[in-house]
């Protein structure tokens, strides 16, 4: 009994912690909700000339430009990347922490489709006969 509390108690605090670092949560300025469903999230993201994130988390994705942009990524180690995009571009971005930050002197404007299906599931499917 008293394992299962435990279970349910560290299950909780890394629950938390994932969810404290949803960009939707922690930096609403930046990220909005377009739609879901049980395979993906589809988030519109925008930020200002020069304008700075949270640290925040996400699963693997594509990114849709709508505009050209230049970004730093800082990581979770403090290393960083500079990246960029152009309008119409479709980026996969792998899973990963980061704190975003607008290097260009225009607003720069995405649309970013997190994949929630595990890899294993699309594994599976894949090799699933039809």
């Amino acid at each position: 009994m008293r394992g299962r509390i435990l279970m349910v108690v560290l299950f909780s605090f890394a629950a938390s912690s994932v969810h404290a670092q949803d960009p939707v949560k922690v930096d609403s300025q930046h990220y909005g909700l377009v739609t879901q469903n049980k395979q993906v999230r589809v988030l519109r993201v925008t930020y200002g000339p020069h304008e700075k994130s949270v640290m925040h988390w996400h699963p693997n994705a594509v990114a849709v430009f709508l505009t050209d942009g230049r970004f730093k990524f800082t990581m979770a180690d403090g290393s960083s990347q500079e990246r960029d995009g152009k309008a119409g571009d479709a980026l996969w971005t792998p899973a990963e922490k980061h704190l975003p930050e607008n290097l260009g002197d225009q607003e720069a404007r995405l649309i970013l489709v997190e994949l929630k299906q595990p890899k294993r599931a699309a594994t599976a499917v894949a090799k699933k006969k039809y």
